[in-house]
């Protein structure tokens, strides 16, 4: 059917283009907010009617018959009727529909997705410093990073998946000092205890495999400890290992996995924050004031000029960040996403500043931003605001330990990344059509019961006649799943993949009324074949929906 649908807007590109040279631009396919007025709706004849100076409405009429001339339309179109002050509503054959039973049946795991292109695309996504375990937040971030990935693979990108972490600055010497302490025997609550420090219990696990002199090695590096309690050097890289051990660990029960590993350290030791500070002095975009070195990010929008280095010599967060950006550019990424907390909004104006200040070639917008809320966790009618092992929020892994690996990916990818979410554990566990994800995977599990039932060669299903699937209920069905490569492709475009959930929601209670008003193994054995082929097509795009959000389709529950 999406064939169908591209022939169809090539004539109707090509009939506005007749009535007024440059509309095809216009051309477009709506689905109508009432089924029952049509499969596609077109608005184009309201668009045009001003600069035209026509009446929408019979300029309406006019498209509805110069549309009715072309093979496409006569082929696959019945009916077309014109609505309100100049609605095009648009009736599709059955056979029209049935072509995506064809389509999925066809190409598997692939429909929905387009051919490679070759652009190359990075996304940037949970970055925790190894400071404590992640928390549910981290899993917010993890879920939208890895899904905007899996989309974007969809649309053709090749697609880079990079963490970054501070591995030096305070918080890394407030972890060190912190462990050095419980190495000593001192504890939360003792006078000799910092405000500053970190409390959770996680502290005390590294600071007994530190004196145990264990090993410990995570993605990207390993180190085993001296047992020293006055190492704080050791300490500090024993910590930093055993957390990012714990870390990917967190990230392994996530089905989360990164191609690289960049450290912020490695920016000043191979000079690249230098030389990013050298190239903003020499394009003429900084000035001493008040002992400090400052950007004119004001020359590229932002509220205020911002600090580039103070008076003590170090540098502010946001130089190193661009220096970060320009090695991504450098490295061939000609579009990156950056997944952060709506914390790190007033970074992007002056970190796209001094992109722009550098004079690299990096265009304006670059890179992209996802901002995301934190996330609240209610279990038993009662937010849980502290896990024993972290001290003082709720970690990742209680989540998915709580509930499972597919219901936090499911629900936290449920509400645009921007809205504040609350994560209702005891909602998670239900097996019911409240808990959307048992809804979507139920649909699944009850379509391969059917057709486990049924025994047949699947094989045979790609090429059956449909002409049986003529009834509105399995019509309903069809548009659906026509629907599922314009989803992908709207979702990927605005970083929404949000949408795929509730597209995945429609169409299981789409499926769940087509089982409920006809049976499907049915004895007439044309009308059980034609029915088979259509809930197996289903099955597929409900399979290939829930993999780009990272949730398993289980063929039982």
């Amino acid at each position: 059917m999406l064939r169908i649908k591209q022939e169809l807007l090539a004539g109707l590109a090509a009939t506005l283009d007749r009535i007024s040279p440059g509309a095809n631009e216009k051309a477009a396919f709506e689905s109508p907010k009432v089924a029952a007025h049509g499969d596609l709706a077109v608005t184009a004849a309201m668009q045009l009617a001003k600069p035209l100076k026509a009446n929408p409405r019979q300029l309406a009429e006019r498209i509805k018959a110069d549309l009715l001339t072309l093979p496409a339309y006569q082929r696959w179109v019945s009916d077309i009727e014109i609505a309100g002050p100049g609605f095009i509503n648009i009736r599709l054959r059955p056979a029209a529909k049935q072509q995506v039973v064809h389509e999925v049946l066809a190409e598997g795991a692939e429909f929905g997705r387009q051919a490679a292109h070759g652009r190359r695309l990075m996304v940037e996504f949970v970055s925790a410093n190894p400071t404590g375990p992640l928390h549910v937040g981290h899993g917010r971030q993890a879920a939208l990073g890895d899904a905007i990935c899996n989309l974007y693979e969809t649309q053709g990108w090749d697609v880079y998946r990079e963490f970054y972490y501070n591995d030096a600055g305070v918080q890394i010497g407030t972890l060190a000092s912190s462990t050095q302490l419980r190495i000593q025997g001192f504890k939360p609550g003792d006078a000799e205890w910092p405000e500053a420090a970190y409390n959770g219990d996680y502290i005390q696990d590294i600071a007994n495999d530190y004196l145990a002199k264990r090993s410990v090695h995570s993605d990207d590096r390993e180190f085993t400890a001296s047992g020293d309690p006055q190492a704080l050097d050791d300490i500090r890289l024993f910590a930093v290992a055993y957390l990012r051990h714990e870390q990917d660990l967190d990230l392994k029960a996530f089905s989360v996995k990164f191609d690289n590993y960049y450290l912020e350290s490695s920016l000043y030791t191979s000079g690249k924050v230098d030389a990013t500070v050298q190239k903003l002095r020499e394009a003429g975009k900084t000035y001493e004031q008040d002992g400090a070195l400052w950007l004119r990010t004001t020359d590229y929008g932002d509220d205020k000029d911002r600090v580039m280095r103070k008076g003590d010599g170090s540098y502010t967060y946001f130089v190193p960040d661009v220096a970060y950006h320009i090695t991504k550019w450098e490295r061939g990424f000609d579009k990156v996403i950056n997944i952060q907390g709506t914390d790190h909004h007033g970074t992007i104006a002056r970190v796209r500043a001094g992109l722009q200040a550098a004079g690299v070639g990096i265009p304006e917008g670059y890179p992209d931003y996802v901002l995301h809320t934190m996330v609240r966790v209610v279990r038993n009618g009662e937010e849980v605001k502290i896990s024993k092992r972290a001290g003082s929020y709720v970690t990742l892994r209680d989540l998915i330990e709580w509930t499972s690996k597919d219901a936090v990916r499911f629900f936290l990818l449920s509400r645009k990344p921007d809205t504040e979410y609350t994560f209702d554990v005891d909602l998670a566990v239900q097996k019911n059509n409240d808990n959307p994800v048992y809804y979507v995977q139920y649909a699944h599990a009850r379509i391969c019961s059917v057709l486990a039932g049924w025994g047949g060669d699947a094989a045979q299903l790609a090429s059956v006649d449909l002409s049986a699937l003529d009834t509105p209920a399995a019509q309903s069905l069809m548009l659906q799943l026509a629907r599922y490569p314009e989803v992908l492709t709207a979702a990927a475009s605005g970083f929404a993949p949000h949408d795929i959930t509730f597209y995945l929601r429609e169409l299981a209670a789409t499926y769940h009324s087509y089982y409920d008003a006809e049976r499907i193994l049915v004895d007439e054995e044309p009308v059980r074949l034609a029915r088979l082929a259509l809930v197996a097509a289903t099955a597929q795009v409900l399979h290939n929906g829930l993999a780009v959000l990272g949730v398993s389709a289980p063929a039982k529950m």
